[in-house]
């Protein structure tokens, strides 16, 4: 496999929550490209969404203010700062006008829980 350029504009977004407030995610490199990586990017605005990560994650802030909420602890997140995430984090994903580039391992963590 050869370097692939994946242009923004190609990028389709998909809602994945609110009202209140909203949340969408587009997916850059999905299973078509790689079998042990996924990326993307997301949005997230005025909405909380709940989440358990089946994949360890990296996500690094473009530009608002992202937050990240455990049973422990509130991360705040704004643009330039990075943010790791454990396989098995249960947390919610908030923001204030918030664009974040994330990265997953394992790629196909949906193929392998369906296994």
């Amino acid at each position: 496999m050869s370097v692939k350029l994946i242009k923004s504009n190609s990028i389709e977004f998909y809602h994945r929550g609110g009202p209140p407030g909203h949340a969408e995610v587009g997916r850059a490199v999905s299973t078509d490209i790689s079998s042990t990586m996924g990326a993307g990017i997301a949005r997230f605005d005025q909405c909380s969404i709940a989440w358990t990560v089946l994949y360890d994650e990296v996500v690094y802030v473009v530009e608002g203010c992202f937050r990240l909420v455990t049973a422990d602890e509130t991360f705040a997140a704004e643009a330039g700062d990075i943010l790791w995430i454990p396989e098995g984090t249960e947390l919610k994903y908030e923001g204030d006008s918030a664009t974040i580039f994330y990265a997953v391992y394992p790629g196909n963590w949906k193929e392998m829980l369906q296994g």
